[in-house]
């Protein structure tokens, strides 16, 4: 059995789990920015590689881009909620995350058909509340372990040494991207090759998380119980 990683309950980082006899996954995932000026770019990256991401939307952003969402959905990509208005989550009341949750779920479902499970924060904000109201509304909170920090903009090399060399790239990182950002369109095929060369699987987050029976231990692992 693989062993998973997502970030739930009170921890940011992640820390890889690695056996020498097992494959090494890694999950892309794209938060949506702004705009919708690459999202296009982007599928058609992915899709030359045969590599599946994860993709998480606000609800105002899928009212914007209906065509992108659907696009992305019929790719075969993990689509994840961030939220309806892009608020700071932890400052908000269990009401109030629940109602940003649900908007953008319906957003979703009523276009996609699709009934998301997977809440990434805005700005990777959470708290305990903002976890367990998440939970009670059937969602995983997924962080991340490798920002590219393509939303600064320091150019392609840059981008590409963030997340190649990375010092937490391991099994089961988790990288986040930008679908506006203004050189992850033409790094991403020199990031899969790389990754690739590095021995790792790419595969969504639905593919990398562990849904039955698990304990966490207090960097955030998954640990499947036996």
């Amino acid at each position: 059995m693989r062993k998973l990683i997502c970030v739930f309950l009170c921890v940011l980082a992640l820390s890889p789990i690695a056996r020498a006899e097992e494959p090494k996954y890694v999950a892309l995932t794209f938060d949506d920015g702004p705009s919708g000026r690459f999202t296009r770019r982007l599928l058609d990256g992915l899709e030359e590689r045969g590599a599946k991401a994860t993709f998480f939307l606000c609800g105002y952003w899928v009212e914007k881009y209906p065509e992108e969402v659907k696009k992305i959905a019929e790719a075969g990509h993990d689509l994840g909620n961030h939220s309806a208005t892009h608020p700071h989550m932890a400052q908000q009341t269990a009401d109030q995350i629940t109602e940003e949750l649900q908007k953008c779920h319906k957003n979703v479902k009523d276009l996609t058909g699709i009934e998301m499970d997977l809440f990434r924060p805005p700005f990777g904000e959470y708290d305990n509340e903002v976890i367990e109201t998440a939970a009670q509304n059937g969602y995983y909170t997924i962080q991340w372990d490798i920002d590219s920090l393509d939303w600064k903009e320091q150019g392609a090399e840059a981008e590409i040494n963030q997340v190649l060399n990375h010092k937490h790239l391991g099994n089961g990182s988790i990288i986040l991207f930008h679908n506006d950002a203004k050189y992850t369109p033409q790094v991403l095929d020199t990031i899969l090759k790389g990754l690739k060369n590095k021995g790792f699987d790419i595969v969504p987050i639905s593919e990398l998380i562990h849904r039955g029976e698990y304990e966490m231990d207090h960097e955030g692992r998954q640990i499947p119980k036996t």
